[in-house]
């Protein structure tokens, strides 16, 4: 179970400068990709080997130039109910304002450990200055300068001394976890229960979760797994009902904590910006992926055309990444719904996939001659050997060459399309790397 860490406070006061400089030590995860809007809102670091995902609330506001205080407030109330420790920026040269009294206010009634975080602290000067802060009725401020770096060391010192000790989990490494993630409204609590059914007794509640029972152990009609409990079968929480924007936030914990996502896409709506967001997050934590457009029994006049186009709009929203499974499925009238538990589970399976040496090097070797890397400034790069990594999370090999740093990206992308030509690689990302021989 990962911790999140969420960012909040008032506009311009650095949140985002300071989510940059906590996720930048792993700039690997955070890579931008084109298609999310809201892609940098996201990140992971890790401080005295402690991973933990950081999110900016401030990167979720919908309009931006005129924050009111309610838009700060909701965003507050989230952190508050998802995160595992807040941190409340300030702005040491501008002092306490209105928009910051009111965050406090919020902020103390919470028993989450809150930080309070002085930033722009630039110079010594400036660090008397802090002391006003105290009146925020939260505790010592932290003076950083999000900008250099100054007093971030001591910062995350404290934030991973607040983490919960994990609970150890009870859970089988054998048995794969699926999430059902997706926008509020997509029917995600629908086909959870369409799976579980009212037979709840088949379903077992794994205590020990620092969440009320974050996995429930499904085994029935020959399936075995966890179904990992997004935030969307919890109560809703009043104060989050118009919050569109916050599913994103919602679905970290499930999807960091799963092996398949099923994304739950509205047939009726289609794909929408708010699906790309989690898509990508799926895509940042390189999970299986199995997209179910839900409410296909309220579509009208439906025919396979129609399928065919619609399975082509979703690719191409969510390309480069296409090679994954689409199932056109209903929620209420419980049509396709064990293709998809089906599915999801070869999906598993292809993560899972192990490829002998031998028959990595006698199918792609002779490719690889008839089509070998482009070459670069002259120079030819010659790939002789390929073998597969053990135990990682994703299936993923490597590529043995003379001058790998010639290799590129379209390279890399043609012989990832010629592996999943001749393997089954359906639903999970795989990773190639180009290393020296």
């Amino acid at each position: 179970m990962g911790n999140l860490v969420a960012i909040v406070g008032r506009p311009n006061v650095g949140k985002s400068t300071l989510f940059n400089r906590l996720t930048k030590s792993c700039q690997a995860i955070v890579n931008e990709q084109a298609g999310t809007t809201r892609d940098r809102q996201y990140g992971k670091s890790d401080w005295l080997g402690q991973e933990f995902s950081v999110v900016d609330t401030g990167g979720w506001v919908v309009n931006s130039d005129d924050i009111f205080e309610e838009e700060i407030r909701k965003q507050v109330s989230m952190a508050i109910e998802e995160a595992d420790v807040i941190l409340f920026v300030v702005d040491v040269q501008n002092g306490v304002t209105d928009l910051d009294e009111q965050v406090a206010t919020i902020l103390r009634r919470t028993n989450k450990p809150v930080l309070l975080v002085s930033n722009k602290t630039d110079n010594n000067d400036l660090q008397y200055d802090a002391a006003e802060f105290y009146r925020l009725g939260l505790g010592d401020p932290f003076c950083i300068s999000a900008i250099s770096g100054s007093g971030t060391g001591d910062l995350l010192d404290v934030l991973v001394s607040k983490f919960k000790k994990e609970s150890e989990e009870i859970l089988d490494d054998d048995i794969p976890c699926f999430a059902v993630v997706g926008r509020p409204n997509a029917g995600k609590s629908l086909i959870v229960n369409a799976f579980i059914g009212e037979d709840r007794n088949i379903v077992t509640e794994i205590a020990g979760t620092t969440r009320d029972s974050i996995y429930t152990r499904y085994e029935k009609f020959g399936f075995d797994f966890y179904l990992v409990d997004t935030a969307g079968i919890r109560k809703k929480n009043k104060v989050n009902e118009d919050l569109e924007y916050y599913s994103v936030i919602r679905s970290i914990r499930a999807i960091e904590n799963s092996d398949v996502c099923i994304l739950m896409v509205d047939a009726t709506r289609g794909i929408e910006g708010q699906d790309l967001n989690i898509f990508s997050l799926i895509q940042r934590n390189s999970k299986g992926l199995v997209v179910v457009v839900n409410k296909w029994d309220l579509v009208e006049n439906k025919n396979n055309k129609m399928i065919k186009e619609f399975e082509g709009a979703i690719r191409e929203r969510f390309a480069p990444f296409t090679d994954f499974p689409i199932i056109f499925a209903s929620a209420t009238t419980k049509q396709r719904i064990f293709k998809v538990l089906e599915t999801a589970g070869e999906v598993y399976e292809n993560r899972t996939i192990k490829i002998p040496t031998a028959q990595l090097n006698e199918e792609l070797l002779p490719l690889i001659e008839a089509y070998p890397p482009p070459s670069n400034k002259g120079k030819y790069s010659k790939i002789k050997y390929i073998t597969q990594l053990p135990n990682t999370q994703v299936p993923s090999f490597v590529f043995f060459a003379n001058l790998p740093q010639y290799v590129k990206e379209p390279y890399r992308r043609f012989l990832e399309n010629k592996m999943r030509e001749k393997w089954n690689f359906t639903g999970t990302p795989i990773n190639i790397y180009i290393r020296q021989k």
